[in-house]
């Protein structure tokens, strides 16, 4: 009996290291993993397609483009949010705005006389500081 005991007890006590070791590796493991992520999380922020303007495109380009056949739009002097449900060209044909997308990419002013192309889905914030009369077409 005494030989079976310390056998027991033996088997016991490794039982009971060995989960200890187990535990000890998955947290260190689980540590390790979180310091992984942590370190995607602190990447830097994505941020789409820059606003794309020329300024000054000639008649030429213009009336290839078919831009005067594009529908108008125009507004006041004002500010609001807007979001892009597809990728936008337009000529401005009078006024002026200054566009500034929400994702931190830089703020874009447009007047007579630029074509501009902003990307699909863009959200930004449009502060129109002269009436805005513009072409525009959807793609």
């Amino acid at each position: 009996r005494t030989m079976i005991a310390k056998v027991l007890i033996l088997l016991a006590f490794l039982a009971t290291a060995s989960s200890f070791v187990i535990n000890q590796s998955a947290k260190m493991y689980s540590q390790q993993a979180f310091s992984k992520t942590k370190k995607v999380v602190q990447m830097a922020p994505q941020v789409g397609p820059e606003i794309i303007v020329e300024r000054n495109p000639t008649q030429e380009k213009l009336e290839k483009m078919g831009v005067f056949d594009w529908p108008k739009w125009g507004c006041g002097v004002s500010n609001f949010p807007w979001t892009y449900e597809g990728t936008e060209t337009c000529y401005i044909v009078s006024g002026e705005v200054t566009v500034t997308p929400s994702d931190g990419r830089a703020p874009v002013t447009v007047g007579e006389g630029d074509l501009v192309t902003f990307p699909n889905r863009m959200s930004c914030t449009w502060d129109v500081t002269k009436p805005i009369d513009k072409h525009f077409n959807f793609s």
